[in-house]
């Protein structure tokens, strides 16, 4: 039986519960996970949360954990999907050319991306939103609509093959519509 391999692209700064959920949920599947990031390093992720009488998130230190490829190693066509923490990583990863490469591989082939939070500005930097139906963090609503977007502010929207999530306490509904996704398109899905 074939193992079906999966792609996280990430950095440091991003949102620990967005790359860690998936990476285990989609193990847990059986799928093979790699995290690819700028280089083959130790990751510092951060810890996004919301309390009373704060305008915005807060962001306090996360986990640490290992990018398995530095972004130049990835050969695309050996992954079935994709996966895009949010966080302030996608806020510096989107000039990454590298990465732009990846990404812009993944919606070419049509293959599933499922993209969170911050994560849409890695999409967008590569035309990847336009005409379609996403969700994200909500304060990032005008830059959706400005890369050609229908923004919805709910849990989780599903535009053929991509899925997007506002942020982690999203994260059931997230993967388990990734999930179908993957499962209608993967080939040992």
């Amino acid at each position: 039986m074939m193992t079906v391999k999966i792609l996280i692209v990430t950095g440091d700064a991003a949102e620990s519960l967005e790359v860690l959920y998936p990476y285990q949920r989609l193990r847990e599947e059986g799928y093979e996970v790699h995290i690819a990031a700028p280089a083959r390093k130790q990751l510092r992720f951060v810890v996004h949360d919301f309390e009373p009488g704060f305008d915005t998130y807060t962001e306090k230190p996360g986990y640490t954990w290992p990018a398995d490829l530095a972004f130049s190693e990835v050969e695309p066509s050996g992954y079935a999907a994709v996966v895009i923490p949010g966080g302030r990583a996608p806020e510096y990863l989107r000039n990454d050319a590298e990465l732009r490469k990846i990404l812009k591989s993944f919606f070419d082939a049509d293959k599933p991306v499922a993209q969170i939070c911050h994560g849409p500005l890695l999409t967008a930097a590569v035309g990847g939103l336009d005409g379609r139906h996403v969700t994200a963090y909500p304060a990032l609503e005008l830059d959706m609509q400005a890369a050609g977007a229908t923004f919805q502010d709910t849990e989780a929207v599903v535009d053929g093959t991509l899925v997007s999530s506002r942020a982690w306490p999203d994260h059931p509904v997230w993967m388990r519509e990734f999930l179908k996704v993957l499962r209608a398109t993967s080939p040992a899905g």
